[in-house]
């Protein structure tokens, strides 16, 4: 492969970053040839960096907004390149800062909305919640949510089969210790096998705050039951190449009461100890 060749190829491939970093195509074929002569007139640029004469203009205002260009001014306006190490951290501290500004915003309309929705969803369900009966949701980030809004209003009894792939890993969880520490009794049975240093480190963190942790070879399920009234089932999908799990949330006495039998079960037959589980 000759020199040229080389070049030709950086340049591909750096057009193509630029672009995943949030040039447009334009945008980023303009910033390369700048980077390339210390000064040049729009014109001259788009003709070298193939833009067409109508657009460079608002090709380089843009790149000056984004902060990968300057303008020199002298007695015919002239653009420049900013140095990549300036220019790229620059910009991606703008769109983050933009971004969760519009986040915010976002999350503060949504709030106002959901109630809205929810109050014409419940009515159009006449009156049933999600959580009356039994929902089925495949969404990783929805059983998030579940799981989340149940431990954070659980009273007295807390238990949990834990096994990956996790939407929440407990051991991650900082309302699994927040539970424990109002009084709430918590139990996490789990699944043994490969633990990390830092997940072994919180082990002990979390029987300081007061979780009663077991292990256990196997575990047929994901469980999490809130007041032996409420919680969440999840199922791992047997069809699926990837573990996908589909979780079941429930509000159902004698479903919980079931799986607090399974629960007991399984509890009394694990060890104390990841190692004498392993």
């Amino acid at each position: 492969m000759n020199a040229q060749a080389t070049i030709s190829g950086d340049y591909q491939l750096n057009w193509r970053k630029l672009q995943q970093v949030g040039l447009n195509a334009y945008e980023a074929r303009s910033y390369l040839v700048l980077m390339g002569h210390p000064r040049f007139k729009a014109l001259e640029l788009a003709a070298r960096a193939h833009v067409p004469r109508q657009k460079i203009y608002e090709v380089l205002d843009s790149l000056v907004e984004k902060g990968f260009a300057q303008v020199i001014q002298e007695k015919t306006k002239l653009f420049s390149a900013v140095d990549p190490n300036l220019a790229i951290p620059g910009y991606l501290a703008r769109r983050t800062k933009a971004l969760e500004s519009e986040l915010k915003e976002q999350a503060r309309m949504a709030t106002g909305l959901i109630q809205d929705l929810r109050a014409a969803y419940l009515s159009g369900q006449d009156g049933r919640g999600t959580l009356d009966f039994l929902s089925l949701v495949n969404d990783p980030t929805q059983t998030a949510i579940h799981y989340r809004r149940m431990l954070n209003t659980v009273e007295d009894n807390y238990v949990e089969f834990s096994r990956p792939p996790f939407a929440v890993d407990p051991l991650d969880e900082m309302l699994v210790k927040e539970a424990a520490g109002r009084g709430v009794r918590s139990r996490l049975l789990i699944e043994a096998g490969d633990i990390d240093d830092e997940h072994r480190a919180r082990l002990g963190e979390y029987r300081e705050a007061g979780v009663d942790i077991r292990f256990h070879d196997r575990l047929p399920l994901k469980l999490a039951l809130f007041d032996g009234k409420c919680g969440l089932v999840a199922l791992l999908d047997p069809v699926c190449t990837r573990p996908s799990w589909t979780a079941v949330v429930f509000e159902h006495d004698g479903f919980a009461e079931a799986m607090s039998g399974l629960f007991e079960t399984y509890w009394n037959r694990a060890r104390g100890e990841l190692e004498a589980a392993s």
